[in-house]
């Protein structure tokens, strides 16, 4: 039990200072096999390395695929199309809520979270601007409309930390629709009321827009013309949500993705040039999330090998009250020592998903409860600080951790908390 956790707060350590997942994971586990009695190279060559090829072998077609789907709805231009349109619908008075939006609309159409980073930030910029908002308050709006209720919360999201428990708990992204309509209800209007209270505080102060020093991902008004219909740009989004959510027809989440990229590249063939370079482009870049992902559950398959791990189980399962508190409990503590929302997940879910299925069908609490507990748990303590999304939005936007965390903190961190909680209550009363 001492082993497991000298491997967790040594992975939280390394994760902190921004050491690679890929090396560090392989390096913890082996503290924890040592610790625990195991040889060393079996545990690596045979459990580790079991539970990285698995969890490889089952979810890198939907990584690649949705790497693919994200770069070319970024190369058309039409992640930019859809929101712009978004943006002047709601307009620059309502600058907080046109970021929100896009940002939701193009997570929940399975456009990865850092394609939206690059895509909102110019219009977000053009909009603050516009309504004299500072700079600072950019971070949290991005962080509120992209890692909260859309990866986790809403019923029927094609991001991978909705997909992931369907594995574990033989549900559908679909799962517990209540307490993810009710937790993204908090999320939404909690975090968008205090984006608003903290402008007003702003403003108060006296504090207003600002001009970037560098202006470098803003889209000039030649590009912005060139940009596709917002509708048919629309179309491909659409595409990977409906076939995956309409009970009919019980398409995979791999078709579903093919089927956005080729209606993505048949509404915009007067781009097919960029096609090829794209998909590669794409396909290269899910290699490294996949990799990172596979690496942390590979640090779970050694956590359950050693003998300390009935200790943890039993703790986590000796927690008083609903057996969802325990679950949201180790899901949570595992995304923020890995700074991963998939890893920390896949991580609790290798070692306790059997457990947690199990106990599903013996209280009676449905399996589409522990689904959602475990996918909005995921994107809890994920975003601290040394989360590479955060520090990719932050280095985008052209802000410190001084200047927008503690607002990425609030919308990303401890709301998504109370929303859990909530979620909790729900799913405990057998309403899910």
């Amino acid at each position: 039990m001492l082993g497991i956790i000298i491997g967790l707060v040594l992975l939280m350590f390394l994760a902190y200072r921004g050491y690679s997942i890929i090396w560090i994971a392989p390096l913890c586990a082996l503290v924890v096999a040592l610790t625990g009695g195991l040889e060393l190279l079996p545990a690596y060559k045979d459990t580790y390395m079991a539970g990285f090829v698995g969890f490889t072998k089952s979810w890198f077609p939907v990584f690649m695929l949705g790497a693919i789907f994200g770069t070319l709805m970024d190369y058309t231009g039409a992640a930019k199309s859809i929101a712009k349109w978004l943006t002047k619908v709601l307009g620059a008075k309502r600058a907080i809520l046109s970021v929100v939006v896009g940002c939701a609309v193009l997570t929940y159409g399975g456009i990865s979270l850092f394609v939206v980073v690059f895509a909102m930030y110019p219009l977000a910029l053009e909009l603050f601007r516009e309504a004299n908002i500072t700079r600072k308050l950019i971070p949290g709006a991005i962080a509120l409309g992209s890692f909260t209720f859309t990866m986790t919360a809403l019923p029927g999201t094609p991001q991978i930390q909705n997909l992931i428990p369907t594995d574990y708990f033989n549900t559908t992204p679909t799962a517990g629709p209540i307490m993810g309509l009710v937790a993204s209800a908090i999320l939404l209007g909690g975090g968008y009321a205090y984006l608003v209270w903290r402008e007003k505080r702003f403003t108060a102060k006296g504090e207003g827009f600002i001009e970037p020093e560098k202006k470098g991902n803003v889209n000039s008004e030649a590009e912005v013309q060139e940009l596709p219909n917002p509708f048919l740009s629309f179309l491909p989004l659409l595409t990977v949500i409906l076939t995956l959510n309409i009970e009919r027809l019980k398409w995979d989440i791999v078709v579903c993705l093919l089927a956005g990229i080729i209606m993505a590249m048949i509404t915009n063939p007067s781009k097919y040039k960029g096609f090829t370079k794209s998909i590669s482009g794409g396909a290269t870049s899910s290699i490294t999330a996949i990799i990172n992902t596979s690496a942390a559950v590979g640090f779970g398959s050694i956590v359950r090998a050693v003998p300390g791990f009935q200790t943890l189980t039993d703790l986590l399962l000796g927690i008083k009250g609903s057996p969802l508190i325990s679950e949201s409990i180790a899901v949570n503590i595992l995304a923020g020592a890995t700074g991963s929302a998939s890893g920390g997940m896949g991580i609790a879910l290798e070692a306790l998903g059997a457990k947690y299925y199990q106990l599903a069908l013996e209280t009676g609490i449905s399996p589409e409860a522990f689904h959602r507990i475990a996918s909005l748990s995921s994107g809890g303590l994920d975003t601290l600080p040394h989360n590479g999304a955060v520090l990719t939005l932050l280095a985008v936007t052209g802000m410190t951790h001084k200047d927008s965390y503690i607002d990425i903190f609030v919308t990303s961190v401890a709301l998504p908390v109370v929303a859990t909680i909530a979620a909790i209550i729900l799913g405990s009363l057998g309403i899910y």
